[in-house]
């Protein structure tokens, strides 16, 4: 902080990296500039990934940056969360077929080679599960302190006739969540406090491409926008897609899937589950004439069993995300930054 109490306004935050408001501002504020037109959708677009238009079909193309404290949590590590994390931008493009993934790694000298050697076996197990593979990377090694552990770069490729963008709901529209929420970054942090909770409280992450294909071939058309609620959680993901589309959302508390250990520890961190990190959950919107059809193919999936209509899209309020508590409603505000840094 600087002397009068106020944060700098020259240098980079954490916050800037963490998913909420503050990281979209950078964006657009530094490197929006970098993208130039394209016969598809661009980094202006600010989506999941880009599309570039080839004939009839469509390139899709997505890259992410993996950090997380602890690497190695329950329920995951680092290496399943840098592959299910570009497997799942993909498939919320409607990329449900990956080509194949790139995956750069820094490392910082003294790393454990057994730590490493686990990594790459759950990154192999991902990909498996994602029906993909590595096709080429490349690999640094940083001096002691210069990085933190260990960084993880994905970046994956699909061909797609159709892609699905974040920004196409309309009023009347149903949003589906596919599982409970919050269970990653709640995972992720129970475990680097040392945190004592009842239950089986464990990270979400899991590569969705398959999940995402039953829900696009029973909605086909019908699907029209999808998100993984990552950093920032569900309110900051429905809040994107809301201003986007120029519509409101509302949300109905009662319908919302929540583990008992995920509420329990919100209530010990004081932390609301719903700005909290999912790596294994899509929202998917969907025209309601075919919204319990999607339901019903996403909960005939392994990772959807827990899905659940949690609202729909309205005219009123546009951009705005709104809970209705069943007492009342209430607003609730896009975070500026992840309460819970370093976690995916």
């Amino acid at each position: 902080m600087s002397p009068a109490g106020k944060e700098p306004q020259d240098r980079v935050l954490i916050k800037h990296g963490a998913g909420g408001r503050a990281m979209r501002a950078l964006i657009e504020d530094v490197f929006l500039s970098l993208g130039g037109p394209i016969d598809g959708i661009g980094l202006s677009a600010l989506d999941d990934g880009a599309a570039i238009r080839f004939g009839d079909l469509h390139i899709v193309i997505t890259t992410d940056s993996h950090v997380v404290h602890p690497i190695f949590f329950p329920g995951g590590d680092i290496g399943r969360l840098s592959i299910s994390g570009t497997v799942n931008d993909l498939a919320m493009m409607g990329a449900t077929e990956p080509l194949g993934l790139t995956c750069a790694v820094i490392i910082e000298e003294g790393f454990s080679r057994d730590d490493l050697l686990r990594i790459r076996d759950s990154m192999k197990r991902a990909c498996e599960e994602a029906g993909t593979t590595i096709v080429t990377g490349d690999t640094k090694v940083m001096g002691k302190g210069e990085v933190d552990g260990i960084v993880i770069n994905t970046a994956g490729v699909a061909v797609v006739k159709r892609v699905v963008t974040d920004a196409g709901l309309s009023a009347g529209d149903q949003i589906i969540v596919t599982g409970t929420i919050g269970d990653h970054g709640m995972a992720v942090m129970t475990r680097r406090r040392d945190l004592a909770i009842e239950g089986n409280l464990r990270s979400d992450v899991a590569p969705l491409n398959g999940l995402v294909r039953a829900a696009l071939t029973a909605g086909g058309e019908d699907v029209v926008a999808m998100k993984d609620p990552t950093r920032g959680g569900l309110a900051s993901s429905l809040s994107e897609m809301a201003a986007k589309a120029k519509v409101g959302i509302l949300l109905k508390e009662s319908q919302l899937p929540l583990n008992p250990e995920v509420r329990a520890a919100g209530e010990i961190l004081g932390i609301d589950p719903l700005v909290v990190a999912n790596e294994g959950k899509a929202v998917i919107g969907v025209r309601a004439t075919s919204a319990e059809k999607v339901l019903a193919a996403v909960r005939e999936h392994p990772l959807g069993r827990q899905a659940a209509i949690i609202g729909y899209a309205i005219r009123e309020r546009p951009g705005n995300l709104i809970l209705d508590t069943g007492f009342g409603k209430r607003l609730i505000a896009e975070i500026e930054g992840e309460p819970l840094p370093r976690i995916c």
